[in-house]
């Protein structure tokens, strides 16, 4: 499936407005380069962030084949240590929808380093095409506890010695909407079918 044209806008939109939070921030705001505590763990993503990730490794055999063969040798070697207690389908790469395979998901593969992670740079390989759960990490945004509470979460590395009135004027505004209408056009949910791990989007 190719990546819905609308894709481009919700990055752009998602991107001006962690620039635009980030401005509001200043150093509150502690992400730079070579901060990878966000880069390790997993966390699932949607058949739009897994189309994305293709269309980027895609790009990267095009315009530097060395890096594409970097990232997926590291993607390989991620799949082969981690890969066994997938709590999923390995063939498809979708992750399991019981509740037994969601509660393996929370204790699976928690410390590991993601493989689009240049270690030696501490940079993200696929950063233009990055899902946008990385996108929005780090700055306020709107979240829910377990209970549906409302609240509002941001990198624990960040925001030190702010009071919550300072935190909430940096939220950062999430168009979950647009993503979601670019899902439904693709024939999914974002919480329900094709969800999928970064690793195993790498090798598709």
């Amino acid at each position: 499936m190719p990546l819905p044209a609308g894709d481009s806008e919700l990055v752009q939109i998602v991107d001006a407005a962690l620039a635009d939070a980030a401005r509001r921030a200043g150093d509150w705001l502690a992400c730079r380069v070579g901060c990878t505590q966000c880069c390790h763990g997993v966390f699932a993503i949607n058949s739009l962030d897994a189309l994305r990730l293709r269309a980027g490794m895609q790009a990267l055999r095009e315009a530097d084949p060395s890096k594409a063969e970097a990232i997926q040798t590291r993607a390989r070697a991620w799949i082969a240590e981690y890969g066994s207690a997938f709590p999923g389908d390995l063939k498809t790469g979708l992750l399991g929808n019981s509740a037994e395979e969601r509660e393996r998901f929370e204790n699976f593969a928690n410390e590991a380093a993601c493989p689009a992670l240049d270690r030696m740079t501490g940079r993200c390989d696929v950063y233009e095409w990055r899902p946008m759960t990385c996108r929005v990490f780090g700055p306020p945004v709107r979240t829910a506890d377990d209970e549906g509470n409302p609240g509002l979460g941001h990198c624990e590395l960040c925001f030190h010695g702010a009071t919550p009135e300072q935190v909430a004027a940096c939220e950062m505004p999430v168009p979950h909407e647009v993503e979601a209408a670019l899902l439904e056009e693709m024939g999914t949910q974002i919480v329900a079918d094709g969800e999928t791990i970064v690793a195993l989007a790498l090798v598709r």
